[in-house]
């Protein structure tokens, strides 16, 4: 799948899947990309055309000063920065002062995927519940849409994306689908450039390393869901991050744009869980 937004690799607008009560998610509301720091001047031509107006940030003060965003200037994004540790390359172990044996089993002990996500939705629930309002309430109701932005768009995006699509309806095999999707789009230039500045870090190129940086197993997607379930399910979750009751029937209605979707309380229950 193409970039819809030239200079990025994994930008993607989340309309058009499938919903468990029929129909499909509405486009221009919830868009998903990676790092905005390689927008070509057509990418940013299209930003500007687009119903986006709000941009969520979840890197660190570290990945952002590496990688300002490049988003022009020809009307205003609200840019929001909500930094999610959990899925970045921040927390990596030094490999410094280290031979290769030692390195090897230091990141031999690297969590997984699955656990990354898993911690990252037990610590940031107030953080997704704020994702899930801006895109509920979206202060420019011109350009209502919300872009979420990590630097892959796999991991806290994904999580994030992820969330709040099950939230709305959205049927999970077709949410997980989109989260594999972010595999194959980083494939190629993205994923080489990311594993040689591993390398020049002095990592060793062994799969827990390199799994965390360019995979999307669905595995990892459906351990974070089935945490969710075993919580009572995504609304229930955004509930407990402090989402009202109105504010998620908003954002159902944003994204799914059918009051049916109400009907789905707290997403999924784990009876969807494939």
């Amino acid at each position: 799948m193409s970039a819809i937004i030239a200079g990025t690799y994994n930008s993607r607008d989340t309309g058009g899947i499938p919903l468990t009560a029929g129909g499909s998610t509405r486009a221009g509301v919830l868009y998903r990309s990676d790092a905005l720091a390689g927008t070509t001047d057509d990418g940013i031509r299209t930003l500007t055309a687009s119903p986006i107006g709000t941009i969520v940030d979840f890197r660190s003060d570290f990945e952002k000063t590496g990688a300002p965003n490049r988003i022009g200037t020809a009307r205003h994004f609200a840019t929001v920065e909500l930094p999610l540790l959990d899925g970045s390359l921040t927390g990596m172990p030094s490999a410094a002062g280290l031979d290769e044996a030692a390195m090897r089993q230091v990141f031999a002990r690297l969590p997984s995927l699955a656990d990354i996500y898993i911690r990252m939705l037990g610590s940031a629930a107030g953080t997704f519940a704020e994702v899930a309002r801006l895109v509920a309430r979206p202060s420019d109701e011109t350009h209502g849409g919300v872009l979420l932005h990590c630097t892959a768009g796999k991991d806290r995006t994904g999580v994030a994306v992820a969330l709040l699509l099950d939230a709305a309806g959205a049927d999970r095999g077709a949410v997980i689908a989109d989260y594999v999707l972010s595999e194959t789009n980083l494939a190629g230039e993205w994923t080489e450039h990311m594993l040689a500045r591993l390398k020049s870090w002095g990592a060793p190129l062994i799969p827990a390393i390199t799994d965390l940086v360019t995979a999307t197993p669905p595995e990892a997607i459906k351990a974070a869901f089935a945490w969710l379930d075993e919580r009572g399910g995504s609304g229930e979750y955004l509930r407990g991050g402090g989402l009202s009751d109105a504010d998620l029937s908003a954002l159902r209605a944003r994204i799914a744009g059918d009051p049916r979707a109400d009907a789905a309380d707290g997403g999924h229950d784990g009876s969807h869980l494939r």
